[in-house]
Formats: structure tokens, C-alpha cells, sequence
């Protein structure tokens, strides 16, 4: 852990020109000082808190990555807000201390070489080109060097960036180019091109459905393509930027808190109500769609991807009704546009804007002040983000890149805190692995395919080539599984059966779609909308169209309905609320974008597992990230600091190495902080035990293991996890009034399943944690193989250190262990055993892995006697005092 003493050299520790007064934000509760700091706290702080938030400081301040770790119950939050926010009032009062100097010494006489340019005369600059006369003074022919050298230095400058951008645009070239012939295959893309285009324009000119399109029925207008145009013809048409127009407000320096979960969110909103900071701070919570929109209408949809092209896709008809008069062309009338929404309002969405900076604010009161002023809370969130101080929002919406632009983030030289992010690795590696199946592919395929029956006469060249194309690869993506598209994929039978594992261009080589432009079909699939198109279609079968097509129509929803998994007949399970009220799925399509998406990546950086099953429609395609640093690396790069923050952090050599190092960021800039427990030390009793009672040593391999009898269990549903939570409670209880007949409970769950993380075990609910064995990874699954045989590729072998593989499999195991011990200490007065019931967590290298707080205290007991006699003591002490 760094001190005070080693930020000195860094000059973040100077007494004589601390201005850390307190006096920018006024502050209704008292202040700490550690060190030059002073941090404002609603009460007296832990020493643990005040070195976590000195540290913080000194993070934010000299621009680092810090990765933070402190135990549940230690009040993290509360850190993070004070030390965070401290940080950001000394960095505006110096901003405006330096701002105010600056303009007093422009407006003064020269004082240094800094301050020429500042009050230099027109004929000075001018002087500079000209030989210099004899008896000038000094200073004239001294600034005249200086300038020279300056003008040097500039064109050198330039010089180095043109350069690089050349090498940028050879590497973009490069990746683009990834197969052989590149320049050969281009060449046959546009032949192909063009041959697409002339075809459909002979199909609509002259072919038999040249005749007049029959009319469409109300309604279906919308369902209709239209006209695209790619981004580079936009541009060409009318040289300026989509978004020109739009006027774009400064970004103040502002802090970006991120979560996992909405409710972990909104607990921390609520702390920073409680916070000295609470009435001063302009705070803005962001969501998404699905938990912001206050229109019934779309928010009835259910799905996110639905609601979310629903929303995009009813802005599209405001500003085409903005600029749809002089547009129109008599040739094509659109009978019906979809209606706009009517909680975007400009005017009622600033105010919501002004409301929600002027008060701490969480999703919930945001929702309902949307509500009342009828303001989308959604827009009008987006809207507070560049004069906001600290910006609240979940995982996906920072580190997914086309979701944070779309929502307007900025993130050049403005601080992440990540919190919650012991699993930061996995959460990013899942956002950006897609998996489809067979079924889906084919569902997509007829979808499409009668989509184009119905709406082809009224569709332009454009959209028929691209609509085409997608058939293609639909087509072939079902052929590399072995199927055929055309054929119902419940009933076909594979021949061949496994997994296959490929890098992205033989995938692609394999499946005959190495000379399609995933780039400008993923483009085309975002912009036309074609996902949300298609479902409009599925919907209306049956209901809208006219009774003349319903026999082929019939037919054809009867195919899709062949096309779900087929249900048994047994009993079902109660059905909890959640599966009651699920939302109706989306266009098997929208799921295939993300595939399609996927397969952009460049070639080292993923791969894509074929699994083959038993039937076609139970086979999928599945990209996996190899490369979670891809994704990361932006975000480090841009941020002035970015903090990782979590409650166990350990192991933190994934973070340094698979997130960090990957991503480009250099050791030195890695600060590592890890505090102790606020409770005391013999509040904890951590054992291992090596041996069982019957002297046999405790080992408990996938070979040689067992199941006990349960008592309690975890659900396999989750909306019976408080069933059970309750009953176990009570049964807690009950000991203290019926002594002699209940002595205690006993909850068994998965490691890693609903009860391991999230749910606090505190007091009498978590005496004993007991981790039965060492829950390893599947070593055999072919994700994890690949995953490893890229980190032993890709990271370089410490000297007597297991190779990054290994590594990468223990660490698994270790961060499970950790996150299910920490579930029984949650306060200060709180007290537990952790026994660890095999022998190989007596090894060193496996012990090191534990949370410093617990391993300070571990024994390790090599028989079992010695073992229950330490945990027995323990306890009757410990109930004893209580």
C-alpha cells in the first residue's frame, strides 16, 4: 500500500499549498482531515475508511487505475462517495484558482517566456520573417529564436501526426483485410453488387410483379423498408454530418458510478443522500428504456429490444414529419406514419432535466417525475448528463461503446468508479458472446423470406440486396451446422454430432461468407431496422391481412409454430409472477444481429463454437470473447483515472493481466489498495481441515466426491429462494424459544448460485460458513480451454509461476470461494467461523488468494478433532459475550 510519503515524489502531498478547506461545497457535517485532506463524513469515520479515501484522492489526482478492495460491512460506499467527491471540489476550486491567474497575468506585463505570446504586437509577429537590423534589443531577436524553434517543433508535430495517421490507416486497412485476394474478392463484392442491383431493377421494372403494388391495409405502412442510404452516401448527398445540427452542450469534469444491478444503484443514490454531500452535488441517475419509459403503449412490449426499437423508431417519424412536406413524392404516398411519442417534449424534458440536477434524485423518483411532468425520463436524463458531477448508471451502459455514445457519454478526462466489479472480467467477456440456434436461424430465414413475398414490389434495389444477402447467410450459417434451411429443423437429424471449435476466419471460410461485408450488413441491419420490421410482420398474421392470403399466411404460422420447443405433458411447476408476465420474444433476427456483430471482431481476439446436437433446431453457433480487453481498453484510455472497486477483489492478478495489461496499460500506472475489517480480530474464526473424522485426508476432487443429505437447499427457481430464506429464518428462531428441540439449521447451496452473493447472512442467520471442497471450472469445457490456451499465447510466464491458464482456472475457483465466504461477517459486532473442508486450501499458493482480513487469521488444523474443539470454544465464547 502506497503512503503519504510515496505521493510526495508525484507532488499530491503539499502542506504549505493545501486549499482542501471545504469551503467550495458547503457541508452541514463534520470534517475529516488525514493528512492535507480534508473529507467531509456524516459521522467519525473508521481508520480503514480514511485510508481508503486517501488513497482515492491520491488516485483521482495523479490520474492512475486503482483497484479498490474493501470488505462488505466496512462501508465502501460511504468511501467512495467522500473520497471521490472531495477529490472533485479541490479539482474545481484549483481549476478556477488557475483560470483566475491565468487571465489576471494575460491582462498584465510580460513576465515570462510562458506569457510572450500573450502580449505580443502585430509587428513584433510580423517582424519575425525579416532580417534582423543591428542594435535591436534583446529581447526582440530572443523571441524571434524562440518563435523559429517553436515553428520547427510544429512542423515536426505535424509532421508525426500525419505519419501516424497513415500507420493508423494501414493497420484499419489490414484489419479490414483479413483474408487472401483481398483486392480480388472486393472486386467480385461490386460485380456482385451491381448484378444484385440490375436484377432488382429488372424484377421491379419488368418482371410480373410490375404492376401497380396492391394497396395496404391500415397500419401496415410502417411495416414497410424504406429507402436506404448507406452513411457515405448520406454524406456525399449532403456534406455535413447527421448530426450537425445538433447542438452539444460542454461536459464538465464529472465522476461515472457504475453497478451491476438498478437496486445496488439506487442503494448507493440513497447513501449519497445521506452523504455531506447530498444537497450540493448535481447527480443524475441513468437507466435503461425498460426501466425509464412512461409510455404504456411500448413499455406493454415487454422485451428490451422490442421497447428499444419501438422508441428509436417512433423518434424516426417525428423528425421525418419535421422535414416529410417538401419530401413527399407523389409517386409513393405513405398512407399511415407511426405515431410519435408525447412524452418527448423538448420543453417538458428540460424541465425534468432541471429538476433532476437540482435534487438527488434515484430512478424510482425520476420515474415518477417523468410521469407527472410528462417527460420521458429516459431523454430527459440524457439531457442532465453534461452540466452533471456525478453520473449514476449499471454495467452495460458504460462499457457496451455503442450504448454509452447513444446515450450521450463522454469519457475524455473524466473519472469511472466501477463497483461490484469482482466479476467486471465475466460481465464484459458475456456482454459481447452471442449464441444462436438452429431454430432461430431457420425461424429468421422464413421470416424474412415471406416478408419479401408480401412487401417486395414496394421494396427499392437497395433493401432487396441487402435482404438478400442476409438469406444468404442464414442460409449457410444452418449449412455449417449440417442442416438445411428449407426443411422443418425440429425434424432433421444431424449426421454429424459434437463441438467444433474455429477461429473467426474459418468460420467464416467455411461457411462461404468470407466475400460479404459484415460491416455494411450490420450497418444496414441498425439503420433500416429491418429486426423490428420483421417482427410488425409476424405480428399481424392472421389478424390484419386480408382473407385471400390467409390459407398460405395459415400454413406458415403454423411452420413457425412447429419451429418452438415442443413441452411435455407432465404437471407443470407453480409459475412465480416473473415466468407468468414474461415478455414476448423478439425477432429471432435481433438475436442474429449480435452474432453478426460479433463476427466483426478482429480474428485473435474470439472465436465461434459449432455444437452440434441431436436435432438442427437444438444446435447453436456461439461466439466467445477471448479478449474482454478490446472492450476495456477505450474506456481506460479516454478516463483521466478509473477505479475498480468491490467488497472481494482477490485474485487481482486476472485484473492486472487479462483487463489491464491487455488493454495497454503500463504497471506502473496499476495501484493496488486492499484494507482490513472493521471488526475485530477474534471475531473471526477461519480454519482448514485436512482430515475427516475418520483420519481420511479431505480432498474432495470431482472423482471422489459426494453429496450430503440436505436439510434446507437452494431452489432451482429463483422466486422460491425467499420461500426458502424464510423457513430458514424462522427455523433460526425458533432455537431460542424451543430449547432442547431446535439446536440450529443448516442451508446447503451451490457455489456460484443464487444464494452465494447478494444476500446478507448476518448474526444469527451465518454463525458457520462451511465451503465444502474447491469449486473448480469444467476443465473439460471448450470455452475454458481456449480461453486458457489464448492467456498462455498471449501473456508472458512470470519465472516459477503456473502458466496463465492454470492461473486463470484457480483464480475461478478462488473468487467463488471468496465471494461465498464474505457472506455471514456484515457488521462491526458481527462474528463467524469459515471452515474450509479440504486439504489443498492449506496450500500456499491458495491461501495467498484469500482476502487479507481473513488470511491473517486462518488455522490449519491438520486432524478433525482439534478442529471441531476450536470451533465449539469459539462459539460458546462468543455467545457467551453476546
Amino acid at each position: 500500500m502506497r503512503t503519504c510519503e510515496g505521493w510526495k515524489e508525484q507532488g499530491l502531498c503539499f502542506p504549505e499549498k493545501c486549499t482542501t478547506q471545504g469551503e467550495i461545497w458547503s457541508m452541514a457535517n463534520e470534517t475529516q482531515k488525514v493528512g492535507t485532506i480534508h473529507f467531509p463524513f456524516p459521522f467519525t469515520p473508521y481508520s480503514i475508511q480514511e485510508d481508503f479515501m486517501a488513497e482515492l484522492y491520491r488516485v483521482l489526482e495523479a490520474g492512475k487505475i486503482g483497484i479498490f478492495e474493501s470488505p462488505t460491512g466496512t462501508g465502501k460506499s460511504l468511501s467512495l462517495i467522500c473520497g471521490a467527491l472531495s477529490w472533485l471540489r479541490d479539482f474545481e476550486q484549483k481549476k478556477r484558482e488557475e483560470e483566475a491567474r491565468l487571465l489576471e497575468t494575460g491582462t498584465g506585463p510580460l513576465h515570462d517566456e510562458k506569457d510572450e505570446s500573450l502580449c505580443l504586437s502585430s509587428s513584433c509577429k510580423g517582424a519575425a520573417a525579416t532580417p534582423r537590423p543591428a542594435g535591436e534589443p534583446a529581447w526582440v531577436t530572443q523571441f524571434v529564436q524562440k518563435k523559429e524553434e517553436r515553428d520547427l517543433v510544429d512542423r515536426l508535430k505535424a509532421e508525426q501526426a500525419r505519419r501516424k495517421q497513415r500507420e493508423e490507416r494501414l493497420q484499419q486497412l489490414q484489419h479490414r483485410a483479413q483474408f487472401k485476394y483481398a483486392a480480388k474478392r472486393l472486386r467480385q463484392e461490386e460485380e456482385e453488387t451491381e448484378n444484385l442491383l440490375r436484377l432488382s431493377r429488372e424484377m421491379l421494372e419488368t418482371g410480373p410483379g410490375a404492376e401497380r403494388p396492391e394497396q395496404l391495409e391500415s397500419g401496415e405502412e410502417e411495416l414497410v423498408l424504406a429507402e436506404y442510404e448507406s452513411d457515405e452516401e448520406k454524406k456525399a448527398a449532403s456534406g455535413v454530418d447527421e448530426d450537425e445540427d445538433d447542438l452539444e452542450e460542454e461536459h464538465v469534469t464529472k465522476i461515472y458510478y457504475c453497478s451491476r444491478t438498478h437496486s445496488q444503484l439506487a442503494q448507493f443514490v440513497h447513501e449519497v443522500k445521506k452523504s455531506p454531500f447530498g444537497k450540493d452535488v448535481r447527480l443524475v441517475s441513468l437507466g435503461s428504456r425498460q426501466n425509464l419509459c412512461v409510455n404504456e403503449d411500448v413499455k406493454s412490449l415487454g422485451s428490451v429490444q422490442l421497447i428499444n426499437d419501438r422508441c428509436v423508431d417512433m423518434q424516426r417519424s417525428r423528425h421525418e414529419k419535421k422535414k416529410g412536406a417538401e419530401e413527399e413524392k407523389p409517386k409513393r404516398r405513405r398512407q399511415e406514419k407511426q405515431a410519435a411519442c408525447p412524452f418527448y417534449n423538448h420543453e417538458q424534458m428540460g424541465l425534468l432535466r432541471d429538476e433532476a440536477l437540482a435534487e438527488v434524485k434515484d430512478i424510482e423518483q425520476l420515474l415518477a417525475l417523468g410521469k407527472e411532468a410528462r417527460a420521458c425520463p429516459y431523454y430527459g436524463s440524457r439531457l442532465a448528463i453534461p452540466a452533471a458531477q456525478l453520473v449514476v448508471l449499471p454495467y452495460q451502459m458504460l462499457l457496451h461503446a455503442a450504448t454509452r455514445q447513444a446515450a450521450g457519454i463522454r469519457l475524455q478526462e473524466q473519472v469511472v468508479i466501477i463497483d461490484e466489479a469482482h466479476n467486471l472480467i465475466d460481465t464484459i467477456t458475456g456482454m459481447h458472446s452471442v449464441e444462436v440456434s438452429g431454430s432461430q436461424l431457420c425461424q429468421a430465414h422464413s421470416q424474412l423470406l415471406q416478408y419479401m413475398e408480401r412487401y417486395g414490389k414496394r421494396l427499392k434495389a437497395k433493401n432487396l440486396m441487402y435482404l438478400k444477402q442476409i438469406l444468404y447467410l442464414l442460409e449457410k450459417f444452418v449449412a455449417v451446422l449440417g442442416g438445411n434451411i428449407k426443411q422443418n429443423p425440429n425434424t432433421q437429424s444431424l449426421s454429424q454430432t459434437g463441438t467444433e471449435l474455429k477461429t473467426i476466419n474459418d468460420f467464416l471460410f467455411q461457411s462461404q461468407i468470407d466475400n460479404i461485408n459484415l460491416f455494411k450488413v450490420q450497418r444496414y441491419c441498425e439503420k433500416s431496422m429491418i429486426s423490428r420490421k420483421l417482427f410488425g410482420f409476424t405480428e399481424r398474421y392472421g389478424a390484419v391481412l386480408s382473407s385471400r392470403e390467409q390459407p398460405k399466411l395459415a400454413g406458415f404460422q403454423q411452420f413457425l409454430q412447429s419451429l418452438q420447443p415442443r413441452t411435455t405433458e407432465a404437471p407443470a411447476a407453480p409459475a412465480d409472477e416473473s415466468q407468468a408476465s414474461a415478455p414476448r420474444p423478439a425477432s429471432p433476427l435481433m438475436h442474429i444481429e449480435g452474432f453478426l456483430a460479433a463476427l466483426t471482431t478482429a480474428n485473435q481476439d474470439g472465436r465461434v463454437i459449432l455444437s452440434r446436437q441431436g436435432s438442427l433446431s437444438q444446435s447453436t453457433l456461439k461466439f466467445l470473447l477471448l479478449n474482454p480487453a478490446v472492450h476495456f481498453a477505450q474506456v481506460v484510455k479516454e478516463c483521466r483515472a478509473v477505479v475498480i472497486a468491490g467488497g472481494t477483489m482477490q485474485p487481482v492478478s486476472d485484473f492486472r493481466q487479462q483487463l489491464l495489461a491487455c488493454a495497454g496499460v503500463e504497471a506502473e500506472r496499476v495501484v493496488e489498495f486492499s484494507c482490513g475489517h472493521v471488526i475485530p480480530p477474534d471475531n473471526i474464526l477461519p480454519l482448514v481441515i485436512c482430515s475427516g473424522i475418520s483420519n481420511q485426508p479431505l480432498e474432495f476432487t470431482f472423482q471422489k466426491r459426494e453429496l450430503p443429505q440436505m436439510i434446507f437447499q437452494e431452489p432451482k427457481s429463483a422466486h422460491q429462494v425467499e420461500q426458502v430464506l424464510l423457513a430458514y429464518s424462522r427455523c433460526i428462531q425458533a432455537c431460542g424459544q424451543e430449547r432442547g428441540r431446535v439446536t440450529g439449521a443448516l442451508l446447503l447451496s451451490v457455489v456460484g448460485g443464487k444464494m452465494s452473493e447478494g444476500i446478507n447472512f448476518s448474526d444469527n442467520l451465518g454463525r458457520c460458513v462451511v465451503m465444502v471442497g474447491m469449486p473448480f471450472p469444467n476443465i473439460r469445457s471448450p470455452e475454458l480451454q481456449e480461453k486458457m490456451a489464448y492467456l498462455d499465447q498471449t501473456l508472458p510466464r512470470a519465472p516459477g509461476q503456473a502458466p496463465p491458464g492454470k492461473n486463470l482456472v484457480e483464480n475461478l475457483c478462488m473468487k467463488a470461494v471468496n465471494q461465498s465466504i464474505g457472506r455471514a461477517i456484515r457488521h462491526q459486532k458481527d462474528f463467524a467461523s469459515i471452515v474450509l473442508l479440504d486439504q489443498r486450501y492449506a496450500r500456499p499458493p491458495v491461501l495467498a488468494k484469500l482476502p487479507a482480513w481473513i488470511r491473517a487469521r486462518v488455522e490449519v488444523k491438520a486432524t478433525f478433532g482439534p478442529a471441531i474443539a476450536a470451533v465449539q470454544k469459539f462459539h460458546r465464547e462468543k455467545s457467551a459475550s453476546s
